[in-house]
């Protein structure tokens, strides 16, 4: 991959808030509710800073209600933040600025923006018209992304009709007619089976390899991380826990290793407890969740005390230690919630 360019997204101390009713339950309180309301406030973005280079392929993780899709939506001018400053190409994106219009796409996996009864080369026309797009640079650019995706005999097709991954594919084509510079990018492959996950990676890591285009995209799915992104910046009730590297998570979060061990004589010993967790068993193998800091001591324990006939030693899957570091930080909050709590009892 090629190094970051200058800087194109910058964000400084971005927060968006929003106020929530709380609805009480019962007739009384709703009809108490009509003449006095109490609100709740909602801190979606705290404060973050970020700074995305030319050319980046960069991956925004968090779980659910993280704020990853409310910051790609300030990022896209869809909505206004509480304070806070951010540019993208040089444009304040909530301006709404035509000339900002016509440089960046937003994808969401969950939303359509092509006409759902109409085939998609007639929403293409569309954005065609929409995006003041020369006709010859059109067809141009519209036959190069059907031929990527493969996906020229279902342009007559009414969307409607289209498998959920078909219907992604066309999203993308809509998205990229206009050759936008910055691409956003919220759960892509949402629903996709395996297939046609990996088409999409395959074209997104082609599209933006060629194209040298900026791409934030957020995705539950990790072989979607692995696969495209080589910056990954984590994100957690609104706040950026961490920005590096996919490898650099395990070391920052992890504190164990998981060892795999193959016993010589086809049986699992009973003690195999006292050298670490044991998260799978099956005869003759075993898995180990081990602390890092103690693999090699306990390693040497287990060969002087069994024969074995192979071993490994691995990181453990992305997915859990990501998990780990969700579940320890929605802990450390109930714990400051708490705290607040008790104070003011």
């Amino acid at each position: 991959m090629n190094e970051p360019g200058k800087p194109i997204i910058e964000i400084r101390s971005l927060a968006k808030t929003y106020q929530i009713y709380r609805k009480q339950e019962g007739l009384g309180a709703a009809l108490r509710g009509l003449f006095k309301r109490e609100y709740r406030q909602v801190e979606a973005v705290r404060n973050i800073d970020l700074t995305v280079g030319e050319g980046e392929f960069v991956a925004f993780l968090g779980p659910n209600g993280a704020g990853k899709t409310t910051t790609l939506k300030l990022l896209s001018g869809v909505i206004t933040p509480t304070s806070g400053t951010a540019r993208v190409m040089g444009f304040i994106p909530w301006q709404r600025e035509n000339a900002y219009r016509r440089r960046f796409a937003l994808v969401m996996g969950q939303k359509n923006q092509l006409w759902w009864d109409l085939p998609a080369q007639e929403s293409f026309r569309l954005h065609q018209q929409i995006y003041c797009i020369d006709p010859a640079k059109f067809d141009r650019t519209r036959d190069e992304l059907v031929d990527l995706l493969t996906v020229r005999e279902l342009l007559g097709q009414p969307v409607r009709e289209l498998s959920l991954g078909e219907r992604m594919k066309m999203e993308l084509i809509a998205a990229l007619l206009h050759s936008p510079d910055v691409l956003f990018l919220d759960e892509p492959t949402i629903g996709l089976d395996v297939v046609a996950q990996h088409n999409i990676q395959q074209f997104l890591r082609h599209y933006q390899a060629l194209r040298r285009i900026t791409i934030l995209l957020t995705s539950h799915y990790m072989k979607d991380v692995a696969a495209l992104c080589r910056r990954v910046v984590i994100i957690a009730q609104g706040q950026i826990m961490y920005d590096g590297s996919l490898s650099g998570i395990i070391d920052r979060f992890s504190g164990h290793k998981i060892v795999t061990l193959l016993f010589a004589d086809g049986d699992v010993p009973a003690d195999l407890s006292r050298f670490g967790h044991v998260i799978d068993w099956q005869a003759p193998k075993a898995k180990l969740r081990v602390d890092r800091s103690v693999v090699t001591d306990v390693l040497a324990a287990i060969l002087q005390a069994h024969a074995i006939e192979d071993v490994s030693v691995e990181d453990p899957p992305l997915e859990d230690v990501i998990a780990e570091m969700f579940s320890a930080v929605a802990r450390d909050i109930e714990e400051e919630n708490a705290r607040v709590g008790a104070r003011r009892d």
